[in-house]
């Protein structure tokens, strides 16, 4: 797995700093849990021991997990659903294992020619199936990886890629502090679409870090993703050139000059609250200052940018939904679903009451 490793790094060094536009395979970076849906929709390090979490950041993978089934479903814009199903085993000696696979389906479409007559129908879905390695270093310290394997059809056009996650955790219990580091689709394609050749990938370096508050049942967290590329915004449509009358020699002040540094410095930060009053019930909001800035209507109060849950346990399973506005236009709902298997299937056998 390491050679692996070192093999797509060095295949995908180039792309780093390459713009997001024209990228394939965008579906593998959807939130694939509720909770990481209501928590901004980036993942978050913390010490509940959660799959869904430890699927994006594979070092929190560890031999305290309990053997866990995650199953997700969005009911995404128009007919677009995707989802993901996963689980996790511990060996004494391997390390700690996941298992996992992510599809979306774009739904069904009718296809036509130049003058309108219907031709017939075709569908459109990606899939990836992966599988993720843990282990603990020290107490504090942990490492971890996923490799990945994108199918993608496209009508007649299809698509093969492979992609690998490397990742480091920190965690302080004395602290309740819990931090990783994530170098996420670091990859290529094998097969192409057409002849236009290889098209990057979704490559992203996220790091996460919460915090848990010793006497109230709150928990913090802090979100930086694509540290690689500083600005995210549009690019200028002036720049090309063109000038507007009156502006040719207007020069920008120190604060508007701040005010765009924080702009472009703020597009990186996701942040998040979960309460936590019992192991049975969690609720939590996040805030994505990107996609506030992206998707907001200027004309319109909205709530872009923000977004919800809630998790309640019943009996062996635990039930999260999330929400998050991304438009006007509406808001996807996310369903979670996770059981212990162990103790679903494996319950210990009651102790043999003892005869004097």
């Amino acid at each position: 797995m390491l050679a692996v490793l070192i093999v797509l790094i060095l295949l995908n060094i180039q792309g780093f700093s390459q713009s997001q536009s024209g990228r394939v395979y965008e579906f593998m970076n959807l939130p694939s849990t509720a909770r990481i849906t209501s928590l901004g929709g980036y993942a978050v390090p913390d010490f509940d021991n959660d799959l869904g979490m430890a699927l994006y950041y594979p070092s929190m993978l560890n031999a305290q997990m309990p053997r866990q089934l995650s199953l997700n479903f969005v009911d995404y814009f128009g007919d677009i659903t995707y989802g993901t199903a996963a689980m996790n085993y511990s060996f004494e000696r391997a390390g700690n294992f996941s298992f996992a696979i992510q599809y979306i389906s774009y739904g069904d479409f009718t296809e036509a020619d130049e003058f309108g007559n219907r031709l017939g129908q075709f569908s459109a879905g990606e899939y990836a199936i992966g599988i993720g390695w843990g282990r603990q270093l020290s107490e504090q310290w942990s490492i971890g990886s996923n490799l990945k394997t994108i199918f993608s059809s496209l009508e007649q056009y299809s698509s093969m890629g492979v992609a690998a996650d490397v990742a480091v955790s920190y965690f302080n219990e004395d602290r309740l502090i819990a931090s990783s580091l994530v170098f996420r689709n670091i990859g290529r394609q094998i097969t192409h679409y057409d002849q236009t050749g290889n098209e990057p990938l979704p490559f992203d370096i996220v790091f996460g870090l919460s915090k848990k508050l010793l006497n109230a049942p709150l928990r913090f967290s802090f979100v930086a993703h694509n540290l690689h590329n500083f600005d995210l915004t549009y690019d200028d449509q002036l720049a090309s050139g063109q000038t507007i009358i009156g502006m040719e020699n207007q020069r920008s002040t120190s604060q508007e000059r701040f005010s765009e540094f924080s702009d472009k410095l703020l597009r990186h930060a996701v942040f998040g609250i979960e309460f936590l009053p019992t192991e049975n019930f969690v609720a939590g909001i996040g805030y994505n200052y990107r996609r506030r800035q992206e998707m907001k209507v200027d004309t319109r109060l909205s709530t872009v940018g923000l977004s919800w849950g809630i998790g309640v346990r019943v009996s062996h399973f635990m039930f999260h939904y999330g929400r998050s506005n991304y438009h006007l236009a509406g808001a996807p709902n996310h369903f979670s679903v996770t059981t212990n298997l162990e103790s679903l299937f494996f319950r210990p056998a009651a102790p043999t009451p003892q005869i004097n």
